[in-house]
């Protein structure tokens, strides 16, 4: 009996392009690159809790629409996020678009 072999991919580089079909959590997009939010923040006690993958425009756009007070205690699940008031016009607009990057604009304004 003759044993199927095999090949074993090549490891991946710093250049390989993100696996297909990385998803941001929040807008659904298929994304490039995401980054990890704690749902509830650090700050707030989150550190070694719940996470979810984010594209930049979203996770950006979290933290410049809701504090970290509201975020630990009203919104903090995906669900809860997409359920946000603050967050629906910029939801509506992120969702129709190609954006992989906005400037960051906490503390702005």
């Amino acid at each position: 009996m003759s044993r199927r072999v095999r090949p074993i991919p090549p490891p991946a580089t710093a250049a390989s392009p993100a696996p297909e079909g990385t998803r941001c959590a929040l807008c659904e997009r298929e994304v490039q690159h995401t980054s990890r939010h704690h749902l509830v923040p650090r700050e707030e006690g989150g550190r070694h809790g719940p996470t979810a993958d984010l594209c930049q425009p979203c996770h950006s756009s979290i933290h410049l629409l809701l504090d970290n007070k509201e975020l630990a205690r009203d919104y903090n699940s995906i669900e809860a996020l997409r359920r946000a008031e603050k967050l629906q016009k910029y939801l509506h607009w992120i969702r129709r678009s190609r954006v992989e990057r906005i400037s960051n604009r906490r503390g702005k304004g």
